[in-house]
């Protein structure tokens, strides 16, 4: 099975945390996209993401994946170390995934500290995992949303997969009728997966942020409301979706919901915030919207067909019992049994 860990296989893990160290603010949970490490007067957030099917770029994708958690935690991204598995010694593999990673961090204004680089052959694509690092002096965790708070979701869904389908699966997305243009403009996606400015911009109006992944919305509406044991309710037809997207989702059989999304923040802001906190977020020329709101367990508005026992989430008035696998996994799995 490809893809991120349930709940159960996870707690194996969550479990074993070490040595106790009361300087930790925030450790290993469910649905929270970083650790807090309590520094006196600033706290250092960490967090450690992979890229493992992804090729075009890798690099680029995961300075953004990594640094994304740690801005969404309310921390300014400022320094990285990447781990990088190569399948084989092409140079031109290596000088390619060496320019992403230093221009991406670059951009960012974000330092590549140190790592770890060696061959693996075992595996057919590159393999990168990365640690991004920020202080901050307000600490936002995933779980911090309040029943009563609206959730608001930047730039759209699905936007790091429909940069992947477009570069990854092109052939695939032209032989179902999408226009070579349509194709174009959703590569250039992959210039619009970091959520750092945002998330800048609205941290101070929110109670709880988060990135979504693998997965895509829905899994991060099931993280943030099992972190925080809350009801998640949102209606599809408000959430944001490019066209692009749609295209390129439909093309090949993938929701835009339940797919990679990195580069769309989902904050969760008190109601008499929401307007200041996309007003924040336009401000730095990015657009959002609110797709829904946080109730108690209980819905607060009628039975939608049970809960978990830490959080759910409702889409369209249905109950969605458990965060989805990523729909673009099957075209992988696909692409490496032919």
């Amino acid at each position: 099975m490809t893809g991120k860990l349930d709940p159960e296989g996870l707690a194996d893990f969550l479990g074993a945390v070490g040595a106790d160290d009361p300087s930790v603010i925030q450790g290993a949970a469910y649905g929270e996209d970083a650790a807090a490490i309590d520094l006196g007067d600033r706290t250092l957030v960490v967090s450690a993401d992979p890229i493992s099917l992804a090729a075009e770029r890798a690099g680029q994708l995961g300075i953004h994946v990594a640094c994304n958690d740690v801005a969404v935690s309310g921390a300014d991204p400022r320094w990285v170390t990447s781990t990088v598995f190569l399948p084989d010694e092409d140079p031109d593999t290596r000088r390619t995934l060496a320019t992403q990673l230093d221009e991406t961090a670059s951009d960012l204004g974000v330092a590549i500290v140190g790592g770890h680089t060696e061959y693996l052959p075992a595996i057919d694509r590159p393999l990168l995992s990365m640690t991004a690092m920020g202080t901050t002096d307000r600490f936002l965790p995933s779980g911090g949303a309040r029943p009563g708070d609206r959730l608001v979701l930047t730039t759209g869904a699905g936007i790091e997969a429909t940069a992947i389908l477009a570069s990854d699966f092109a052939e695939e997305c032209r032989a179902a009728g999408v226009e070579e243009a349509t194709l174009e403009a959703a590569r250039g996606f992959f210039d619009d997966v970091s959520v750092v400015p945002e998330a800048a911009a609205i941290r101070e109006f929110a109670t709880a942020m988060h990135d979504p992944t693998e997965g895509g919305l829905l899994t991060a509406l099931h993280e943030m409301a099992n972190a925080a044991g809350v009801r998640a309710e949102i209606h599809r037809s408000d959430v944001p979706i490019r066209p692009e997207t749609r295209a390129c989702c439909a093309a090949v059989g993938v929701d835009p919901l339940r797919t990679f999304g990195s580069g769309a923040l989902l904050a969760a802001v008190p109601p008499n915030r929401t307007a200041e906190a996309i007003e924040a977020v336009e401000s730095v020329s990015i657009a959002a919207a609110t797709i829904g709101e946080i109730l108690p367990t209980d819905g607060g508005s009628g039975d939608h067909g049970g809960t978990d026992a830490g959080g759910s989430v409702v889409l369209d008035g249905t109950l969605i019992p458990e965060p989805p696998r990523d729909d673009m996994y099957a075209l992988w799995e696909a692409a490496d049994e032919e």
